[in-house]
């Protein structure tokens, strides 16, 4: 058994006998004998799709005074790199299976009709510049196939066009200006064509011979990329194509919104979504298992967000599209500390679950939903830019098995865990970082820490670095971006801490 399943063991069994009232403490012990996993950095990932103001307007805004010679938003970079983002996926999404690669490569590019969200899309990003954009930032980049209009052609020669030395597409990428390759990695046949919502959506029995037969062209093209299939947490959907094509994956793909367009939704609603992210990673894994791929081929939740995209009339092509509603994404006090706290409610569950879990995209990186806000004048670094920035910098790189025993808070006739904690520690394990998330929206709470367990003195105080708001609704706009983490000291009392309310908090344990 995995020590991640053995943690949510663990945590199940405390919320079934208790709550918070009941305990007298809520708890975090380093679980005996058990060893520590090398989690992959990569699940700090981004998604960028063409999608109202990602691309255009967000990364890249040629003309503007705060873009660089490629007019790509020079503080975007900088912020990215803030983040250390490893990786980002592109170009959909949606958009990607109306998308045709090769108009938006070379010197002649065509506008054209983007029927995924019925726009002018003018080509001016393409392959060429996200790949340069990626290697500003210093991410990998991770592409997205056609699977919907597309063909298994035209995924292999997208491979071909990237990182092939010889042949018609890669003596075109070399005309284009790029004589060495890109050598892009990641690569994903599709994009949610379970779906009724998606252009060229396919049934399950077409599915699998789909991505069997475009992975075989794919590899032929460069046996050395990583390939991803869409898939959902359904035995009907990704049992099938597992069975058919799993022998030429290396990831299966899934997503995740748990909080649509409803303004009235509180801090409280926000955190009753917190554990949903664990059944769907723990259905995918008991489908890895019946397929009889367990430690063979990953998970990667490479769209994932607290909210999903506001896009009125999505799948409804006789309805249209309302545009305008779109830019209700862009509502700054959309994103409070609730976005936050669930972001890091997310990562903590894909760490948990790191021995499967390798790759997750917050969706997307920019405007919409995503931690960086984009507009003409500069940037608003979201709340849960902090909580990104905060994983990808602060944590040590080794996840430490625990037993939790934590309480709850309800809501109505629902309820969930009012702490959710990882522990990481260094290579000699001589350091720890434990990332706590508190879901009470207005009581700190009182956490026991067996530091006996990491083989420390039990301290007077410890470092911390707290994310939290003058209240659980505060949030970030222009010209007022207050909310942001801050280095403080926490005292201990009999092995006590008490961690802030409504907050993201790291305690630095050595």
């Amino acid at each position: 058994m995995r020590y991640s399943s053995i943690f949510s063991i663990a945590l199940s069994l405390s919320l079934i006998v208790g709550t918070a009232e009941s305990f007298a403490q809520n708890s975090l012990s380093v679980k005996p004998g058990a060893e520590r996993v090398e989690y992959n950095p990569m699940i700090f990932g981004a998604f960028l799709e063409h999608f109202d103001n990602q691309v255009y307007g967000g990364v890249f805004s040629p003309g503007s005074p705060l873009a660089d010679e490629d007019g790509f938003r020079k503080d975007v970079i900088e912020a990215v790199k803030e983040m250390k983002v490893p990786i980002v996926r592109w170009p959909g999404g949606c958009f990607v299976s109306a998308y045709h690669w090769k108009d938006a490569v070379g010197p002649d590019r065509q506008s054209v009709w983007d029927k995924a969200w019925q726009v002018e899309d003018p080509n001016t990003f393409g392959t060429d510049e996200f790949v340069k954009w990626c290697r500003k930032v210093g991410c990998e980049p991770f592409i997205c196939t056609n699977a919907g209009t597309g063909t298994m052609e035209e995924m292999s020669d997208w491979v071909e066009y990237c990182n092939q030395t010889v042949g018609k597409f890669a003596r075109q990428r070399a005309a284009n200006g790029h004589p060495e390759p890109f050598n892009v990695k990641y690569w994903s046949i599709g994009n949610e064509n379970w779906g009724m919502h998606e252009l060229g959506e396919k049934s399950s029995a077409e599915w699998g011979p789909l991505v069997t037969e475009s992975a075989k062209l794919m590899l032929s093209a460069d046996k050395n990329i990583k390939l991803f299939a869409a898939a959902l947490p359904s035995h009907d959907w990704t049992y099938p194509l597992l069975k058919k094509a799993g022998y030429l994956l290396d990831y299966v793909s899934i997503h995740g919104y748990w909080v649509w367009h409803d303004p009235s939704k509180t801090f409280l609603d926000c955190m009753m979504t917190t554990e949903d992210p664990e059944g769907s990673i723990s259905k995918t894994i008991d489908i890895l298992k019946e397929a009889g791929y367990d430690g063979k081929i990953k998970i990667a939740f490479d769209e994932w967000n607290l909210r999903g995209w506001y896009h009125p009339g999505i799948g409804d092509l006789k309805r249209g599209y309302d545009y305008a509603a779109r830019r209700e994404n862009d509502i700054a006090s959309t994103y409070t500390m609730a976005d936050a706290v669930f972001s890091a409610c997310f990562l903590n569950t894909c760490l948990r679950h790191s021995d499967v879990v390798d790759i997750a995209c917050i969706s997307p990186i920019t405007n919409t939903r995503g931690p960086i806000f984009v507009h003409p004048e500069g940037i608003v670094r979201r709340t849960t830019f902090y909580t990104m920035k905060m994983y990808a910098n602060d944590l040590l790189p080794y996840l430490v098995p625990v037993d939790a025993k934590v309480g709850t808070i309800t809501l109505k006739d629902d309820s969930t865990a009012v702490l959710d904690m990882i522990l990481t520690t260094d290579k000699d394990g001589r350091k720890y970082v434990c990332a706590v998330a508190n879901k009470d929206p207005e009581k700190d709470i009182a956490l026991s820490v067996d530091f006996k367990g990491m083989g420390v003195k039990v301290p007077k105080k410890v470092s911390a670095k707290v994310l939290s708001g003058r209240s659980a609704d505060d949030y970030n706009d222009i010209g007022d971006e207050h909310v942001r983490p801050f280095g403080t000291t926490l005292y201990v009392k009999d092995g006590t801490v008490s961690i802030p309310a409504h907050s993201v908090t790291f305690l630095f344990i050595e």
